[in-house]
């Protein structure tokens, strides 16, 4: 269970907050970053605090702790929502969906680097150069796309301009066969004439 992480490092899930208001989430959040857990529940969903640095928490030995097991066994993870996306759809031979949103700059790119890293170590060694083609067309497409021009927003003066939607495709066997990434622009160009 998520919670013997301790109460030194907050509450690991926010359903567990005594009190849910925005000061409690936001004082548990900031509790976590600071004790270096920046991943925390919220039920099954996975909240992420992008750390701006390289952390010693993914790997074959992380890999290895998160394969197989339940979601709360333990300290939340993206490895953790990995696995039991991909335990589902197999248990159930049923399409999944991993769904990565955030601002620019929130890592919504590293999460989805760290996701198929974990989903290629646990396949089928023989299939894993599908899921590395895959995440290699990802990391190419945003070069090429950001090419294009990024837009100046409220928050940010480069924010990209464009949402992606990715797709690993599996046998019955559960191992990547293949996948595509489709690209989007996010917004539309309205001119008024007045």
């Amino acid at each position: 269970m998520a919670e013997l992480e301790g109460l030194e490092f907050g509450k690991s899930d926010f359903v567990l907050l005594d009190e849910v208001t925005m000061e409690q989430f936001m004082e548990n959040l900031k509790l976590r970053f600071e004790k270096g857990r920046i991943y925390t529940y919220i039920g099954e969903v996975v909240v992420s605090v992008n750390p701006y640095r390289q952390m010693d928490i993914y790997g074959k030995d992380a890999i290895d702790a998160y394969r197989g097991r339940e979601l709360y066994e333990n300290p939340p993870h993206l490895y953790a929502v990995s696995d039991a996306a991909y335990k589902a759809m197999k248990r159930r031979a049923k399409d999944t969906c991993i769904v990565i949103s955030g601002e620019s700059g929130a890592g919504k790119t590293e999460a989805s680097k760290y996701i198929m890293q974990y989903i290629a170590a646990i396949t089928n060694p023989s299939q894993r150069a599908e899921v590395e083609s895959v995440k290699n067309v990802l990391l190419k497409s945003n070069c090429v796309l950001e090419a294009f021009g990024n837009a100046k927003t409220n928050r940010n003066d480069n924010s990209s301009r464009f949402g992606k939607y990715m797709d690993i495709n599996f046998n019955f066997n559960g191992d990547p066969t293949g996948g595509h990434i489709n690209n989007y622009l996010l917004e539309k160009v309205i001119i008024f004439d007045i």
